[in-house]
């Protein structure tokens, strides 16, 4: 490991983690491709084999992704590690493995290859349904209770009975939700089980009416679910809390689960909610190599219950935090302004603070064009309240993208030494609403 600007950068060369290690791992860096790595490095080392290592991470599109990765990662060491010059390979990797006992770790490599498929690469709610078959408290189910990935047709359901309960009545209060309204406010109330709900004691205000609507909502769900034998991933991970944190029972389900897992991986954990970090913190934390991949500034699912605090508090409780200093996907140009506009900037609080990162590249791909440029727009009539309406300036900025889009085809700009393409472009937008100006303006 080295340090950069104060901060300690991750050597994957180095020794292997073991305790608590919490990766922070900017856009870009590589945070798949390092677990991947890991985990080879874990199985050909001899520290554990691949059924004693679980790979976690956000959704099943990207636990498939990092199935295939790891996959492939662990085919081409094995490959590589099969040739006597295996040491000169131009694959890092591959050359750092091949130094020492090459024979023997690439038999532990194809060995795990053979047993790729008991490999445990999964989300975190699949982790706790398979943990909580293997404890033996599967039992606690019920039997005959079905599990469904989400129950927003109950909430639904729920939601319009509560509404014609509390507002079609004679003397009933009026209404401040359209019924719309109510289903939305219900649905993220029950996904955010552990979500506080606030303000208290708003009486017949909107706010009060949201409150009220969001607590009678969870209760009524809770109630139909359980009447009609249906649970859903969440309640897994609770029911597995519970059982973690259960002061009898806790301990012998921690131990019996750390027995199956030597090493822990997890991706995209800022994406993590309080509860699941709950889980792997009573599960893994101060008995297992439990490594922590993930980036704060990326907390994107706060609206499905994660909360960036989870992150902080695991780098609170780690016994190390590093961090992947090296990006593979931009230019130097381009790093180097976004640093200049964020660097230094705390996001929202002083534990997630915007770090320089390091271009693998060493030169541009794009000529003829600056790496970034900030565009304003100045304000012209007509002006209300000294604003120009929305839809006018929505327009404005079109038409400005635009005359960008057509001077970067004009030919002169070019990327790896051919001129832009249309299909070299993407166009990001903040909302669906705002394409319709877009596409008006490309027109």
């Amino acid at each position: 490991m080295c340090c950069r600007g104060g901060r300690v950068t991750f050597d994957l060369y180095g020794p292997l983690p073991t305790g608590t290690t919490v990766l922070e791992a900017s856009a870009g860096t590589g945070k798949t491709w390092t677990i991947a790595a890991l985990a080879t490095r874990y199985v050909d080392e001899g520290l554990a084999d691949l059924p004693q290592l679980m790979l976690v991470t956000f959704g099943r599109a990207a636990t498939q992704e990092l199935r295939e990765r790891t996959r492939e990662r662990l085919t081409t060491a094995a490959r590589g590690l099969a040739a006597v010059d295996a040491a000169d390979s131009a694959d890092q990797l591959v050359a750092y493995l091949a130094k020492t006992d090459r024979v023997a770790r690439r038999l532990r490599l194809v060995r795990a290859l053979s047993d790729f498929d008991g490999a445990t690469i999964a989300t975190t709610h699949s982790f706790c349904q398979r943990m909580l078959d293997g404890l033996g408290v599967a039992g606690e189910r019920e039997p005959g209770v079905s599990l469904v990935e989400a129950v927003d047709d109950i909430v639904d359901e729920v939601v319009d009975d509560l509404y014609l309960q509390q507002y079609a009545g004679y003397g009933s209060p009026i209404p401040q939700l359209t019924p719309a309204t109510a289903r939305t406010v219900a649905r993220e109330a029950v996904r955010d089980g552990q979500a506080r709900l606030e303000p208290l004691a708003a009486g017949d205000t909107e706010a009060g009416q949201r409150v009220a609507m969001a607590a009678a909502a969870r209760i009524e769900v809770e109630r139909r679910k359980r009447k009609r034998g249906i649970r859903d991933f969440d309640d897994l991970l609770v029911l597995l809390r519970d059982v973690l944190a259960d002061p009898e029972r806790g301990p012998a389900a921690a131990a019996r689960i750390r027995e199956r897992y030597r090493v822990v991986l997890v991706d995209e954990f800022q994406d993590t909610d309080p509860v699941q970090w709950e889980v792997l913190r009573r599960a893994f934390h101060g008995n297992t190599t439990l490594i922590l991949i993930g980036d704060p500034k990326q907390a994107v699912y706060a609206f499905r219950g994660a909360e960036v605090r989870s992150y902080l508090d695991a780098v609170r409780l780690a016994d190390t935090h590093e961090t992947l200093s090296v990006n593979w996907r931009s230019d130097p140009g381009l790093l180097l302004a976004l640093d200049r506009l964020y660097g230094g900037a705390a996001l929202g609080h002083p534990g997630i603070v915007v770090h320089p990162v390091e271009a693998s590249r060493k030169g541009s791909r794009l000529h003829g064009q600056p790496a970034f440029r900030l565009r304003q727009l100045p304000r012209r009539p007509p002006l209300r309240n000294g604003f120009p309406a929305l839809p006018a300036l929505r327009a404005q900025v079109a038409d400005d993208l635009a005359d960008e889009v057509v001077r970067l085809l004009d030919g002169r700009a070019l990327l790896d030494g051919r001129p832009v393409a249309p299909g070299d472009l993407a166009v990001l937008v903040r909302t669906w609403k705002q394409i319709h100006f877009i596409q008006t303006g490309l027109d």
